[in-house]
């Protein structure tokens, strides 16, 4: 079902824009103004230019943001900065990094991915999306007629046929691309430009569907760009790296819930909760072993894709720490929406945002869409020091989303909640640009 092509790629030369590490950034979506400020003074060809320039008061049509990454985009083709691949490849790319003090491997493909409306069947999200968010990148997309950074898809290979075949095709040879970046993550990048094996990799990856895991926005802006070019075939396939949903290293983070504003006194939910769940105190459980306890209480097994049932932390500051687990599932049956599957009433976020922030805290699907009622952290602590700092009146510590639980409510043509995943680590950005 999926088509997949290979690209020639732009990437930076290192002997005239300097040492890759320097070039590269996260996602421009977990990019604040500091960090952005020292993507900037990091090298005068980072990719931050592009991807997510900077704002001035002076601002207008002709210059702006989109403008300038346009400009600079030019100026570093022209100069030799960016140089596009002798032939056509698509890209091994491995990230090397430790969670919870376990060394992982993550393996994907960069590729080129024809786009296809959600409705086809073939690519699925997996997340709502926000308005402001795709009219920024449609216009940085129009500005460049590129991609700066690659979507992150989700295929499924359980015998892992197409992890084998790049294996044996770059066995042996070093990467054209190794460093370590600020994270202390290990990235390496290989050319993969036989034909051959290209082809078979097509071939192999025919039969799947891709599962959005990140990039939602990106995606659904490169639908309408291609809409708008229909008179230009290479705007009909967008970049993207592709990771086997049985990848060993693949990682889904909790993306813990800051409450900023609320209908009632947050002080008064541990009692008014209780008619649907438990809501205990902690004794000697701290923000540190929050995650442990909510794993255990959920029985929660990230391997085997399961759990027993819906739970969360609470936190109100001034130590009080609260568990607040569903008392039975009976509940979700009868007051979770029934326009939606049993996967997706089940879902920890789900069942979080219709019987508590909606129910309870009077924040809806338009009140969260504002992006001010609700903000996200994936660490824990700093959802504790938000709410002791008065910076927020609440967190909820939530438990990962299941990768299987995604692939399911995905494959049923559903989105969940906004911020239910957090896939770890973030793929970096500037590696390989797909000009149009």
């Amino acid at each position: 079902m999926a088509t997949i092509i290979p690209l020639r790629g732009l990437r930076y030369d290192q002997t005239k824009a300097g040492n890759i590490k320097d070039l590269v950034t996260p996602p421009y979506d977990v990019i604040d103004a500091a960090a952005q400020e020292e993507y900037y003074n990091r090298n005068p060809y980072n990719i931050i230019r592009l991807e997510y320039g900077k704002k001035f008061n002076e601002d207008n049509e002709t210059n702006n943001r989109y403008t300038r990454a346009a400009e600079f985009f030019n100026q570093w083709q022209c100069e030799g900065v960016l140089r596009p691949e002798k032939d056509p490849a698509v890209y091994l790319y491995r990230q090397k990094f430790t969670v919870e003090n376990k060394s992982l491997v993550r393996t994907g493909i960069i590729c080129g991915v024809k786009l296809e409306p959600y409705e086809n069947g073939v690519v699925l999200p997996h997340e709502e999306t926000m308005p402001k968010h795709k009219a920024d990148r449609l216009a940085l997309m129009r500005a460049c007629g590129a991609n700066f950074s690659p979507i992150f898809g989700l295929y499924s290979d359980r015998e892992r046929k197409v992890d084998v075949l790049l294996d044996e095709a770059v066995e042996n040879s070093p990467p054209a691309v190794s460093f370590i970046d600020e994270f202390g993550h290990e990235h390496l990048l290989w050319v993969v430009d036989d034909p051959q094996v290209v082809r078979q990799v097509q071939q192999l990856m025919a039969a799947q569907r891709i599962f959005i895991a990140d990039g939602h926005h990106r995606y659904e802006t490169a639908l309408n760009y291609a809409r708008e070019n229909p008179d230009n075939p290479a705007a009909g396939y967008v970049m993207m790296t592709l990771v086997n949903l049985f990848d060993p290293g693949l990682v889904i983070l909790p993306t813990h819930r800051l409450i900023v504003h609320s209908a009632i006194e947050v002080q008064t939910l541990p009692s008014v909760l209780q008619e649907d769940f438990q809501v205990e105190k902690t004794r000697g459980t701290g923000v540190d072993g929050i995650a442990g306890l909510l794993a255990e209480l959920a029985g929660l097994d990230e391997q085997a894709g399961t759990k027993r049932r819906q739970v969360f932390g609470l936190y109100l500051g001034g130590g009080n720490l609260y568990t607040v687990a569903l008392r039975d599932q009976k509940v979700i049956n009868e007051k979770m929406p029934a326009d939606h599957s049993a996967a997706w009433r089940q879902l920890d976020v789900s069942v979080l945002q219709k019987l508590i922030l909606e129910n309870f805290l009077g924040i809806d699907d338009k009140a969260l869409a504002g992006g001010e009622i609700v903000r996200y952290t994936r660490d824990a602590r700093e959802a504790v020091r938000a709410v002791d700092e008065g910076r927020c009146r609440a967190a909820f510590l939530m438990n990962p989303t299941l990768i299987a639980e995604v692939t399911e409510v995905a494959g049923n043509g559903e989105k969940m909640p906004q911020k239910s995943t957090f896939f770890y680590p973030k793929l970096i950005t500037g590696l390989v640009i797909n000009r149009f």
